[in-house]
């Protein structure tokens, strides 16, 4: 009843909204287990209230698994595809038919207890965007919607409890959360007439510093209120309808909250649970405006609505292509929109008219595909996120690389949201971005080093100034962090600094742009062009020139190229203090992350063809690990090196290989939506280089690709001819852009916000199209190699003076 009953609703919105509605191309279920993490639950896009079942699993950073863990909860806190340690899923609900003989003492309350009556079987599960509904083998059924603060939810019980006696139903709402971080003084408190419960509590980041307090107020509609109490650990009483209780003394907080008995089940009994960050009152507020007549159909309506506007800028066509594939397409670009999520109105940090989004986790993730996407399909949506950045800054000093909850995240490299200002500022977002303070943010990031740059900001820029590059065993005496990633900060630094130059010369400040570009090149500063790469057995890989650790007195350290790769099964390579020089890959993954200098790094690895022929070992051998972001763009950089069509190979490889529309379906964790936006992108057949005004093209999945830009209105189209469905015909022979003929293997983002089209005709064997040095990408260094030398940024070189020189004055690769 409940799959028809989807069904129909998406009948009716394909109606409202025209012939092709994306939503029933949608799963939320893919990546509920496999360690996706994703948020499978009900909310409106970036929506603050994410109403969902929370199970017990041990990669229940979304909530809810489909991995045979029972459900603890139901709660209208999450995030979505993170990893590390579970974040939200505040004060959660949780429902009994009847407590046996009518003695609530009876009846299990702590969360741990009580996953035993949690049980469910995986086919009684239905989601869809902006709605979610479980069966519990207890009989219960638990249906819930939202709306953006407000998640509403609907308990239908059976006549009788266990005991066969008949139902009064028990809903309790606790103080803990899904990672068990609530600190001392936690309070609830019911009201015995009406049954609503209010409380607040503090909790722990998941991925930061800090701590926040949330508030709640949750209110009953659909039966009587019988009686009403509290429970601390696993007592309770009608008598007592005030708590305030402690965190415990052994590490694990002390179960307590209030609870709600109803005389009977004769209807569904609906719980409407409002959150605020401000006050309890607000939470209250909240729920009464934004759900005001409990009326669930209409929620879900609203809600499933908002996500069909969302979606509605692509079309494709679907004729003769696996449906798995459409799937995939618009699953991904559903969970693109649930993370970061628009708390507006509810940061009591500090008082602005400004945006304020939280849950960007994190930004070294979602620079490289989910916000660039965001960017093209829902511009408005980014022009907030900006906003909200930049007045970060101003309120907190910096801008933030990640943040959750109202706290500062960890700085898991570079400081990324440079990247994602100069994507924007590149690509003309405007609307009330103030692009002078946000300039000056990123260029504090570049010149002034934090006291923590755990949190934000960079480390070691004393000698990242005066060496060129960040020293393994750095000393750094001005700033704290954990000292370690000192090859990836590098790299990821000169990129930085590049998006940063890219923002001034557009600026028109000329004398930054071409300081910037210049510290820009510091990559090459560890690059040891000797450097051989083997396996732990001493078997030789072939290649030569790696980059390397240094050491402040400019000598050589060393780390194992293929250490932290997919293929190491014993190295720990994220922020532990005994960290290695890169952060979550290997220096053969992070030896092709200089995504401004292609043609530099083309020169130090022997020209194209050898280029080709290390990132062909790095996916052939399976070093690499799609089911991590710094693996996105190899995908995609045989554009570089004139070799499109194996761009659009490897895409076709990873594509259905690592990625399917089972729970399992997801190669990594999703990441805020980062894996659904390099999905997203792959599949429309235009993939950026983050931090630049370039969309690299494949052949779409489809035979049509239509992208309506919400701002100007304007239709971009990308169409196949000869499409073959069963992806033999893969390789581009010929272009026309606009009805002339392209050859370049690449397209601005005009091509969104003007609405141009792109004709591919394709074929089922490599052609010379996109392959001259003029047809590639730009590269702030000339190509070399080819048939001539070409650099695409003339202009960009001629601001860069003696940049070629200061590279060879690196003494680059040199003992």
């Amino acid at each position: 009843m409940a799959r028809l009953l989807a069904l129909v609703g998406l009948a009716r919105l394909a109606w409202a909204y025209g012939p092709f509605d994306p939503l029933q191309y949608v799963d939320p279920l893919i990546g509920a287990s496999n360690g996706g993490n994703v948020f499978p639950g009900a909310s409106l896009p970036y929506g603050m209230a994410k109403a969902v079942a929370d199970t017990s699993s041990g990669s229940n950073q979304g909530g809810f698994t489909l991995d045979g863990a029972p459900v603890t909860g139901f709660s209208l806190m999450h995030d979505s595809g993170t990893g590390g340690s579970p974040s939200l899923g505040n004060f959660p609900l949780f429902a009994y038919t009847n407590c046996p003989d009518g003695d609530v003492d009876a009846c299990v309350f702590p969360k741990k207890a009580r996953a035993r009556f949690g049980v469910f079987d995986n086919g009684s599960v239905t989601a869809r965007p902006g709605e979610f509904s479980i069966a519990l083998r207890s009989g219960i059924r638990a249906s819930m919607t939202a709306a953006h603060r407000t998640a509403l939810f609907k308990f239908t019980f059976p006549g009788t409890g266990p005991d066969g006696k008949p139902a009064q139903p028990l809903i309790l709402q606790d103080l803990s959360d899904l990672s068990d971080s609530r600190q001392d003084n936690g309070t609830v408190s019911v009201d015995a007439d009406t049954g609503r419960i209010r409380g607040s509590a503090r909790f722990l980041p998941s991925f930061g510093s800090g701590s926040y307090v949330l508030h709640f107020c949750t209110d009953f509609a659909g039966a009587d209120v019988l009686d009403s109490g509290i429970f601390a650990n696993s007592r309770a009483s009608t008598a007592v309808h005030n708590l305030t209780i402690s965190r415990s003394i052994n590490g694990y907080p002390l179960p307590g909250g209030a609870f709600v008995r109803f005389k009977s089940a004769a209807a569904p009994i609906l719980a409407r649970s409002g959150v605020s960050f401000v006050s309890v009152d607000q939470a209250c507020a909240n729920a009464e405006a934004e759900i005001p007549s409990f009326d669930y159909d209409q929620v879900v309506e609203a809600a499933t609505a908002a996500w069909a506007r969302k979606l509605s800028p692509i079309v494709v066509s679907t004729e003769g292509v696996d449906s798995s594939f459409v799937t995939n397409l618009y699953s991904g670009v559903y969970r693109t929109m649930v993370n970061p999520q628009n708390y507006t109105g509810e940061n009591p940090l500090w008082t602005s008219a400004e945006p304020y989004f939280d849950s960007f986790y994190c930004l070294w993730d979602s620079f490289r595909s989910q916000i660039p996407f965001l960017t093209i399909v829902d511009p408005a949506a980014v022009t907030q996120m900006i906003r909200s950045l930049i007045d970060t800054y101003r309120h907190e000093g910096w801008l933030p690389d990640c943040r959750m909850s109202l706290c500062k995240g960890y700085t898991q490299g570079g400081s990324n949201a440079d990247v994602i200002l100069a994507d924007a500022y590149l690509k003309g977002l405007k609307d009330g971005i103030d692009w002078d303070t946000g300039y000056q943010a990123v260029v504090k990031d570049a010149e002034v080093e934090p006291f923590d740059w755990s949190n934000e900001g960079r480390g070691g820029l004393d000698s990242w100034k005066t060496l060129g590059y960040i020293p393994v065993q750095d000393f750094d005496y001005k700033g704290f962090g954990t000292m370690t990633r000192s090859i990836s900060r590098t790299l990821e630094y000169s990129y930085n600094d590049f998006c940063i130059a890219q923002m001034a010369a557009r600026m028109g400040k000329t004398a930054d742009a071409d300081k910037y570009q210049r510290s820009s090149g510091h990559w090459a500063n560890l690059y040891k062009a000797d450097q051989p790469s083997q396996f732990w057995n001493g078997t030789d890989t072939g290649f030569v020139g790696f980059f390397q650790p240094r050491f402040l007195n400019k000598t050589w350290g060393y780390q194992n190229p293929l250490n932290c790769s997919n293929l190491d099964n014993y190295g720990v390579c994220s922020l532990q203090n005994t960290g290695p020089e890169t952060f979550e890959s290997s220096i053969w993954e992070y030896g092709f992350f200089v995504p401004h200098d292609q043609g530099a790094l083309l020169r130090l690895y022997g020209g194209p063809a050898e280029f080709v022929r290390r990132l062909d070992y790095l996916h052939d051998r399976g070093i690499t690990y799609i089911g991590n972001e710094p693996a996105f763009l190899t995908v995609f950089q045989y554009h570089y090196a004139g070799r499109p069509a194996l761009s659009a190979r490897r895409s076709h490889f990873y594509i259905p290989a690592y990625f399917s529309t089972e729970p399992a379906g997801l190669p990594g964790n999703d990441d805020s939506g980062a894996m659904g936006s390099f999905l997203a992108f792959a599949m429309i057949g235009l993939f950026p280089n983050p931090g630049q005004d370039v969309y690299l093209i494949t052949p779409p999945y489809f035979e049509s690709v239509n992208v309506t830009h919400p701002v100007t209105g304007r239709t971009a189209r990308i169409r196949n001819v000869h499409f073959d469905p069963t992806y033999q015909a893969i390789y581009i022979q010929s272009a026309t852009l606009d009805g002339v003929d392209y050859r370049k293997n690449w397209v601005d983002h005009s091509f969104f916000t003007e609405g141009k089209e792109l004709v591919l005709t394709l074929g089922r064997n490599e052609s010379s199209w996109g392959t001259r040095v003029e047809d590639l990408p730009p590269s702030l260094s000339p190509y070399t190699g080819f048939n001539g030398t070409y650099s695409s940024q003339a202009t960009r070189m001629r601001r860069i003076r003696g940049y070629q020189a200061s590279f060879e004055g690196y003494g680059v690769g040199r003992n």
